[in-house]
């Protein structure tokens, strides 16, 4: 066997500042790996964040550890655990499996917190960080400001005198990922039987090959697996949740009943009905909250979704008697209106589907499950589900990259944009509606319109991404 040559003598490049914008974003902390997402920022970050972590916890637990199954995931999460076992706890890794699991298993124990090293629906150059409480939820902003301000002060001068206090130790328990696969099955009705189903799964290369198809096998259910390898070359690469032509050839050419697919880390899934067409959250979420209301399960009948949801989907849950709160895109603000509401159901058109009668976090196998579960018990195909439901409006998003994160973050201060958003609201008046972000996930500026047709549709989107590309990307 052959090694590649390394040059012990050539110097380490490491970026030494971290950048002025906030390191977190809407879903933790990302970047492409090797950049900021290196072993030193992550042994930094796992000190700082363990030492956070301890002071506000009740009791002294663990630090839960997952991982997708990105080629930089294992660089990273040695990185992160041996901050944490620098900070004197004691880390769980349970290895490969998806974001949900790292949650349930973080809940369900004595841990204090969970950490998965995911980049989500991101490719594979990409890597990330997220953190959850001793709840299972993600960690409060509260908490995360703590632990960015402890790291910016002391960032390349940690010294790891730890002598007398005592180190933490490491554990690596995959075992623990069966209990978020009893955990997932025991969420079910007790009917659920999925024996004369055929379902197609794409697994995005990525945290849900051991997990999604072999409960949807217990079930009952003939399964056909697509991309169902880890692999980190790979993992999102045309595939996954945001990628769903390869999956819809696969569920007409094998005349399957439906298709579900997941992100990298599985903590959203997009469906697929038997005539290939998309069901995306907006549909899952009309469809389950149509459900938990004929059984008195949701409170005031109302869905939390955010800014993205379709209209046509406001006004035909609406019609039917439900209550739509917007929030801004993202699972942690749609999740905490439903803690100030009491709502119990919410979610993303993206298909993050937050139900809190099972879960307090999304999760897209259980999402899939509920509502092969659904389909099943009412004996309807999903095809028909949604001819029976409602008709999207046409909407168009377009992704922009920015790679200059300054300009990225403060989009809002380029005056040409502003004024081509106040002409095309102007233009459209009740008609549409327009919405423009920067991600919090990807280095990309995100430019969504809305209108009554397609032709409204994408000559505003066309407008308004022409502005972007000249005024921030250039």
């Amino acid at each position: 066997m052959s090694y590649p040559q390394v040059d012990l003598l050539k110097p380490i490049q490491k970026t030494n500042i971290l950048p002025t914008t906030p390191l977190f974003g809407t879903d933790g902390i990302r970047s492409k790996a090797g950049e900021l997402l290196n072993a030193s920022f992550a042994l930094q970050l796992g000190y700082w964040a363990g030492q956070v972590l301890q002071e506000n916890a009740s009791n002294f637990g663990p630090i839960i550890i997952g991982q997708d199954s990105r080629n930089s995931s294992d660089m990273l999460a040695m990185a992160i655990a041996a901050g944490l076992t620098s900070a004197g706890l004691e880390v769980w890794h349970l290895g490969l499996c998806p974001t949900p699991c790292v949650a349930s298993v973080t809940r369900m124990s004595e841990a204090i917190g969970g950490i998965m090293i995911s980049a989500s629906h991101n490719p594979p150059e990409d890597n990330g960080i997220k953190f959850f409480g001793g709840e299972g939820t993600k960690l409060d902003e509260v908490l995360t400001a703590k632990i960015e301000a402890k790291l910016r002060t002391a960032y390349n001068q940690l010294s790891f005198n730890s002598v007398g206090l005592g180190w933490g130790k490491f554990y690596y328990r995959p075992d623990l990922v069966n209990n978020y696969h009893q955990y997932l099955a025991n969420s079910l009705p007790k009917n659920s039987d999925f024996q004369k189903l055929r379902i197609v799964l794409d697994l995005a290369w990525g945290a849900s090959v051991q997990v999604a198809p072999a409960i949807f096998k217990q079930l009952g259910a003939e399964v056909i697996s697509l991309h169902e390898q880890p692999n980190g070359d790979r993992i999102n690469v045309n595939c996954g949740s945001t990628h769903l032509n390869v999956l819809q050839d696969a569920v007409q050419n094998y005349q399957a009943d439906l298709g579900f697919a997941f992100d990298g880390d599985a903590d959203r899934v997009m469906a697929v009905d038997a005539q290939g067409r998309v069901v995306d959250g907006d549909y899952i979420l009309y469809f389950w909250g149509n459900q938990l209301k004929d059984k008195q399960q949701l409170p005031d009948n109302l869905i939390i979704a955010t800014v993205m949801a379709n209209l046509g989907f406001e006004r035909a849950w609406q019609k039917i008697g439900g209550k739509l709160t917007r929030t801004s895109v993202g699972d942690r603000y749609v999740q905490a209106e439903m803690w100030r509401t009491g709502a119990m159901l919410g979610g993303e058109q993206s298909g993050h589907i937050l139900c809190h009668h099972h879960s307090i976090s999304g999760d897209g196998v259980q999402t899939a499950l509920h509502l092969t579960s659904l389909i099943s018990q009412s004996g309807l195909s999903l095809s028909q589900l949604v001819d029976s439901s409602f008709q999207t409006y046409p909407q168009l998003l377009r992704n922009v990259r920015v790679e200059d994160r300054d300009r990225r973050c403060h989009w809002q201060e380029c005056q040409p944009l502003q004024q081509a958003i106040t002409l095309a609201e102007t233009a459209m008046g009740d008609q549409g509606r327009i919405l423009v972000r920067a991600s919090g996930t990807e280095p990309v500026i995100r430019v969504m319109v809305e209108a009554v047709n397609q032709e409204l549709t994408t000559y505003w989107t066309n407008q308004l991404v022409s502005v972007v590309e000249k005024h921030l990307a250039a």
